[in-house]
């Protein structure tokens, strides 16, 4: 008797493609919560957006890899230093002062954003996704700049001429940079490479308030980064160069913030007060750190900052003494020791390296332009970083952002499959 197997294989083959459809969407997805999470990254009050972003991405690309159906690649030039820095770090918590701040630390302010790099480089791994990921900072940074200028001068009613105030613990007026001037950054690099007259139109409305806000903000190191990372992505067009900082300069020049210029204490300005006593702790800890832990710097258990800022030359002294290092470099020696620095030098060494591969060696345009607007944001961030506190939400945020868009272009260049 025959037998009639049609029915039989029908809805094995459906439930197959069922499957193959929510893991196509799973696989979708991840992107998608990465993208939001961005996007929340410079709004208070959205912390529980933001961790059901990030750890729903977690789990979903755990289930992923479980059942085989997402390629995960941990290839990097950076996967190395990585490793180097975070067991360089593991070890430094037996021996931190602070053992439960430093663990915590550890796990929140280091293999957190580790985790986040790695799944930015596996879902932003296209060229098309890559320009997606600039436009999420766009924005956001864009809707962010218009509500602290609306809020600040209109609703509060604050002069023009007053330095703006965020009011936000989150984002200290120091911190806006981080965000304002990155989102700047990409804004001009589509304006000088997109074709498309609606992108160029939405990036250059956008630039206006980005660049309006960082002014605004009266922050110096802000409008350094500003100078110093249009110089970097500009270099090839002089004309584009020479009128952006001119319009810099102008800004300077007709807003209070030329006071903040010309009215300097080198000391001050520059850090070397804070810098000097932050020494004076790293020769009492100089292999091994104070630990991870960033609270035991300021909390006052451990570390008694006010006998430390007698150790420093009077020129030197703080009047007030801060709580934090107010420099990145500075942060890590002070919490990881000098071999600590040296290895978190190795990350930022090879960081610039991709780079530097990407805008000399790039295969086609595509990547020699992003190579430099990338090595842009990069410059925005290290030179903010040595002049604020950094080890925070925020600018680990957009360290570790970068570190990714980095990655990604140098394995679009390699031609890597992803």
């Amino acid at each position: 008797m025959e037998i009639n197997t049609t029915t039989d294989t029908v809805p094995q083959f459906g439930e197959q493609s069922i499957k193959e459809k929510i893991f196509k969407i799973l696989s979708l997805s991840v992107p998608v919560l990465m993208g939001i999470f961005l996007f929340f990254v410079p709004f208070p009050h959205t912390t529980a957006i933001k961790e059901i972003c990030f750890y729903g991405s977690i789990f979903i690309v755990l289930i992923l890899i479980c059942v085989k159906k997402i390629d995960f690649s941990f290839k990097s030039p950076l996967t190395f230093p990585f490793m180097l820095f975070v067991a360089w770090a593991f070890i430094g918590l037996f021996f931190a002062l602070d053992k439960g701040n430093s663990i915590h630390d550890f796990r929140a302010h280091l293999l957190k954003y580790i985790v986040f790099y790695y799944i930015l480089i596996n879902s932003f791994n296209s060229r098309k996704r890559l320009i997606g990921l600039s436009w999420v900072i766009i924005i956001s940074a864009t809707i962010f700049s218009i509500g602290e200028i609306y809020y600040f001068y209109f609703m509060l009613g604050n002069s023009f001429s007053a330095k703006l105030v965020t009011g936000l613990p989150e984002i200290p007026v120091n911190w806006v940079g981080y965000i304002t001037v990155t989102a700047a950054i990409f804004s001009l690099h589509h304006i000088i490479t997109a074709s498309n007259l609606y992108v160029k139109t939405i990036s250059f409305i956008s630039l206006f308030p980005l660049c309006i806000l960082s002014v605004l903000t009266q922050a110096r190191s802000t409008v350094l980064a500003l100078f110093l990372s249009v110089i970097i992505l500009c270099f090839k067009n002089k004309k584009i160069l020479i009128a952006c900082l001119g319009i810099i300069l102008i800004a300077i020049a007709m807003t209070p913030l030329k006071n903040r210029f010309i009215h300097v204490n080198p000391i001050t300005s520059l850090r070397f007060d804070i810098n000097y006593m932050t020494f004076e702790i790293i020769k009492d800890f100089p292999i091994i750190g104070i630990g991870f832990g960033m609270e035991t710097y300021k909390n006052g258990k451990h570390i008694n900052l006010e006998e430390y800022n007698k150790k420093v030359p009077e020129k030197y002294r703080q009047s007030s003494i801060h709580n934090d290092p107010h420099s990145m470099l500075p942060s890590i020696a002070v919490r990881t020791g000098l071999v600590g620095l040296a290895l978190f030098v190795y990350i930022l060494f090879i960081s610039f390296k991709m780079c530097w591969d990407c805008i000399r060696n790039g295969k086609d345009d595509f990547i020699k332009r992003w190579g430099r607007c990338v090595a842009a944001v990069f410059v925005v961030v290290i030179v903010i970083g040595n002049f604020e506190p950094f080890f925070s939400h925020v600018p680990e945020v957009v360290l570790y952002t970068s570190f990714a868009m980095m990655t990604i272009l140098w394995r679009l260049n390699k031609a890597d499959p992803l």
